[in-house]
């Protein structure tokens, strides 16, 4: 049986004080009288008592914490970038705290509170949604720095960093016509997600340059987890006639189309043509390896980390908006018909 934690209120009562006095005695502020000091500081010992220091730091605000909020941190993208704020932020004295919204807007909404609470003097995010805002609205006006980075947040004035994510959707399926294909499938997630639907658009915007019929049947709409991208790309490609190519608007599309296109015995790039938008690992472990979108991941997080410590302390220049250009990087993974 695990033993209880002695608190401040245990050791007053056992030394016949007030929970204001024993807080004085033991923490060294104020005035208390030797005598008292002393029997509250013996009532300490005997009872095992121990400083929770982390608790005081924060109480306190002497911990300088930064928050970071992405979607989900599995997600080969924001674990790189959870990685490059950890390492630009440590040298200045700053620690990072992680809390995923799992781009559930509740869940954000909690996660930001919970941090909050914790005098987190800056946060670096990625929204869930684009409209959905107020939450952020009333941090910033607060005074509390934010960056935006993947995704933008309606016209919340703080600071942004997001890459072409129209242009890198152009080019992927740019690519895709001019090895042929016309029946270009669509596997992203919601709709709701800024880059989503930025993607959406570069699809349906590369179909029309080519002189496609944007085919509703062939745009697929998955929740951001692997398995559930699995189910998608599965009944994506039941359909008859089935697509000749894929395009997928990150990693975990990308893994989850992989693993459906396999377990429904069809080969990339003989049966199936893919691009994803994300370079990850995976990508070029696979055989024949993946042609994908690549964005400048190992920029993002170091800048996100240099914006808000200049806002920290204490830069109020106009907000700064970044957008990055993207690269298509061709491998294997698409086949000429």
């Amino acid at each position: 049986m695990s033993r209880k934690t002695v608190t401040i209120k245990d050791v007053a009562a056992e030394a016949k004080v007030s929970r204001a006095t024993a807080a004085r005695a033991l923490n060294n502020y104020g005035y208390v009288g030797g005598a008292v000091s002393e029997r509250v500081r013996e009532a300490a010992q005997r009872l095992g008592y121990r400083h929770n220091r982390v608790a005081q730091a924060l109480r306190r605000g002497e911990l300088p914490l930064v928050g970071f909020i992405p979607g989900d941190v599995q997600n080969p993208f924001f674990a790189q970038i959870a990685h490059d704020l950890d390492r630009s932020l440590r040298p200045q004295g700053h620690n990072l705290l992680i809390a995923c919204s799992e781009e559930d807007l509740e869940q954000e909404r909690a996660v930001l509170e919970n941090l909050r609470s914790l005098s987190v003097r800056g946060f670096i995010v990625a929204p869930t949604s684009e409209q959905e805002t107020q939450h952020f609205r009333e941090l910033a006006a607060a005074g509390t720095p934010i960056v935006m980075i993947d995704r933008r947040a309606g016209t919340i004035g703080c600071d942004s960093i997001v890459v072409d994510n129209n242009g890198g959707a152009r080019e992927a399926v740019n690519y895709l016509v001019a090895n042929g294909h016309r029946r270009i499938a669509f596997l992203g997630d919601e709709a709701r997600i800024f880059t989503a639907r930025e993607r959406l658009a570069g699809y349906r915007q590369a179909l029309q340059e080519n002189e496609i019929e944007s085919d509703e049947s062939l745009i697929a709409v998955s929740s951001s987890t692997t398995k559930h991208a699995v189910e998608t790309a599965i009944r994506l490609f039941r359909q008859t006639p089935a697509p000749t190519a894929l395009f997928t608007v990150d990693s975990l599309m990308t893994t989850g189309a992989l693993i459906a296109l396999r377990s429904m015995g069809l080969s990339v790039p003989r049966d199936v043509s893919l691009v994803g938008f994300d370079d990850f690992d995976f990508a070029t472990f696979t055989d024949p390896q993946i042609t994908v979108v690549a964005q400048p991941i190992d920029r993002i997080g170091p800048l996100a980390a240099k914006i808000l410590l200049q806002r920290i302390g204490g830069d109020q220049s106009e907000p700064q908006h970044h957008v990055f250009p993207t690269k298509l990087i061709v491998r294997g993974s698409v086949s000429a018909i």
